[in-house]
């Protein structure tokens, strides 16, 4: 019998879309997954016209696919890579952004008066992935932690909150600039599964953004509030290292469920890391768990294990913290690639994206996300 795998693609190439062409054709099926008969994957429409066009197809797959042999339960995303061609009848005319530039909003304003804690409506759960210090690898973290627990079924947005250094346009492979319908909200862009923005989507490449304390909460405000997420499971926000303006702001004005703290093994980081998880405690934001980066580098020539930064550290700290110890992920070369190439790791059916897949089910499992 042929694998799984080829069994699904044979189908789904039988599912004709009305267009004629089939759902296997045009590269339009990502993130296949088929573990222990669970079987999760992406459909990526051109824009959200053709994804409204395709959800009879979508339920026919589904149907299909759980009436294989070996099939216990079907997961089935359906994104648009752009927003659809014409606007609701409702919204008023977008306005158009000059020579390709993002929408004309005034992102990095002074923020608005706020009473208290909130959270945009529906989304269950919002997530901070912190670090104390940079360069410990959280941004490909929480790329890969928001492929992995789409892949989970979750559905799931990804704000880049970096704002001096935003990176997750790359590592998600997102080039696209956001549509506005009305001027004013910001319709989010879509890749791997997952809703996100980023402050990078909104600038000029190479532009760097010059902004003081009150910009910086201001332009936070707004990604919050004025993204058009819909209905997610989970959030996750890429923060900014260290413990400035941003962080603040967002342990001050939204209502985050918790916060998952990267690091790496070496006590130079781990000093940092303490600092950042000192910071949620007095701002009453609970410390879901702390995650290793970097802990293990595998030779891919000849097999040799090193722990170039130490090892086991993070799970010390996290044991005399009290709190959960929830990863150690590896250091590797296809990993940093994958990033750059704009397709996370946990994308792919490399061995290097089960650190991920294992993490999102723990989160998943402890009700988390």
């Amino acid at each position: 019998m042929p694998a799984l795998h080829d069994r699904i693609m044979t189908l789904l190439d039988g599912i004709l879309l009305p267009d004629g062409t089939s759902l296997a054709s045009g590269d339009r099926i990502r993130a296949l997954s088929e573990q222990g008969g669970k079987v999760s994957f992406v459909i990526e429409a051109p824009d959200a016209a053709a994804a409204r066009a395709w959800g009879p197809a979508q339920a026919q797959a589904k149907a299909a696919i759980e009436a294989l042999e070996g099939v216990s339960s079907v997961s089935i995303v359906m994104t648009a890579h752009g927003p659809s061609g014409s606007a609701a009848p409702s919204a008023s005319p977008a306005r158009a952004a000059p020579n390709g530039e993002p929408p004309s909003l005034k992102i990095g304003r002074h923020p608005t008066p706020q009473q208290g804690k909130s959270k945009p409506s529906g989304i269950k759960s919002i997530i901070a992935v912190a670090s104390g210090k940079g360069g410990v690898g959280k941004s490909t973290v929480s790329a890969n932690l928001a492929v992995a627990l789409a892949k989970q079924g979750r559905k799931v947005g990804l704000l880049d909150a970096d704002i001096y250094g935003p990176s997750q346009p790359r590592m998600m492979g997102v080039t696209k600039r956001p549509a506005s319908p009305d001027g004013e909200t910001i319709e989010p862009l879509h890749a791997h599964g997952v809703t996100m923005m980023s402050i990078g989507l909104m600038i000029q490449d190479g532009e760097a953004v010059v902004w003081r304390g009150p910009m910086l909460m201001g332009a936070m405000q707004q990604m919050l509030g004025q993204v058009a997420w819909g209905e997610l499971d989970v959030l996750l926000i890429d923060m900014p290292p260290g413990t400035g303006d941003v962080q603040l702001t967002l342990c001050q004005k939204t209502e985050l469920t918790g916060a998952l703290v990267v690091s790496t093994p070496q006590d130079v980081a781990l000093i940092d890391a303490r600092r950042g998880i000192s910071m949620f405690e007095k701002l009453k934001v609970p410390v879901l768990g702390l995650i290793e980066n970097m802990s293990t580098y595998v030779c891919p020539k000849c097999g040799h294990e090193e722990h170039l930064f130490g090892h086991g550290g993070v799970k010390e700290e996290a044991e005399k913290m009290g709190v959960p110890f929830l990863a150690q992920l590896p250091l590797a070369l296809d990993t940093r690639v994958a990033g750059d190439e704009g397709v996370p790791i946990a994308v792919t059916d490399s061995p290097l994206g089960e650190p991920y897949m294992q993490l999102a089910a723990r989160l998943v499992a402890g009700g988390i996300a």
